[in-house]
């Protein structure tokens, strides 16, 4: 097969796409600043990222707490989507990671609580990570160890399954997802990957300006450790507008995907929008 046919639908059997999106759950959210290119390549345009703005009385299967992270050394919010019409009970949970300049909150605006209950019987859960694509690259700031050893108690106080089955992604939040697969192989079944920001090579990592240093990048730069993905699902979905798509290509020809989906559209909301209702019912897929 070639790599071309590769980057189009592959395995494309994902159930049923959820109906129209629910937006503005939460009032107007503007667009920021996203994954600035590396300088080497003045050419390339500079994607965009969603951030909250103002906020509204939030949906009642929406709920947002805010909790001390100590791995982080901040307080940070927990916004967990729960599906209507799903009796009360210890729901599978999808772990939810944002890009850059975002927040936990900016999976309302891409329509996540208004798809669940098409998509399947599961939770989605996103909690705030910073800037640093999900690395911990300071012992005040470390997100990797807020997600191994304080999320699981927060799912719980929430009366949701401490330990995730799949994990679902956007541009950073991508980087995140995926190095998230390798730490947790024995429970992450699905990875939902949009708009991966990923690196095919260091000065480009570098250009972020979030690596403590080469080796950092190489330890966690997933197109270095697809075969560390093991067992699980994976799902990818980017752009041909998107000026990461070499990236993500890269991704889908090396790691072969369940489910691969070029398609137009760039590295902004309304692209994320159009997509998430089928990279749900991909993870619901995978229960």
């Amino acid at each position: 097969m070639s790599g071309l046919s590769r980057r189009q639908v592959i395995a494309a059997s994902v159930g049923g796409v959820a109906t129209t999106v629910g937006l503005g759950l939460f009032g107007a959210w503007a667009l920021r600043r996203d994954e600035t290119p590396a300088a080497s390549d003045a050419r390339t345009p500079i994607p965009t990222e969603m951030g909250p703005t103002t906020t509204t009385r939030p949906p009642k299967l929406l709920e947002v707490r805010t909790v001390k992270s100590t791995a982080r050394n901040r307080d940070v919010e927990v916004v967990a989507f729960r599906p209507d019409g799903v009796a009360p009970g210890t729901l599978p949970v999808c772990l939810a990671l944002h890009g850059r300049g975002a927040r936990a909150r900016v999976f309302t605006e891409l329509g996540v609580g208004g798809q669940l209950s098409a998509a399947a019987a599961y939770a989605v859960v996103a909690v705030d990570g910073g800037d640093s694509y999900w690395v911990g690259n300071s012992a005040k700031d470390d997100p990797v160890a807020m997600l191994t050893d304080e999320l699981p108690g927060w799912l719980a106080d929430l009366g949701l399954n401490p330990r995730p089955f799949a994990v679902l992604g956007v541009s950073m939040g991508a980087y995140g997802a995926l190095n998230y697969v390798r730490e947790h192989p024995d429970a992450v079944r699905a990875a939902a990957v949009i708009s991966p920001a990923l690196f095919t090579s260091w000065g480009d990592a570098r250009a972020r300006n979030v690596f403590t240093g080469r080796a950092q990048w190489e330890q966690t730069e997933p197109l270095r450790h697809i075969d560390a993905l093991g067992g699980a699902k994976l799902g990818v979905w980017c752009g041909t507008a998107d000026p990461l798509l070499p990236s993500a290509n890269r991704l889908i020809d090396t790691a072969r995907p369940a489910v691969a989906r070029t398609a137009p559209g760039g590295h902004d909301a309304d692209y994320w929008t159009a997509v998430v209702p089928e990279a749900l019912s991909f993870i619901g897929s995978h229960i």
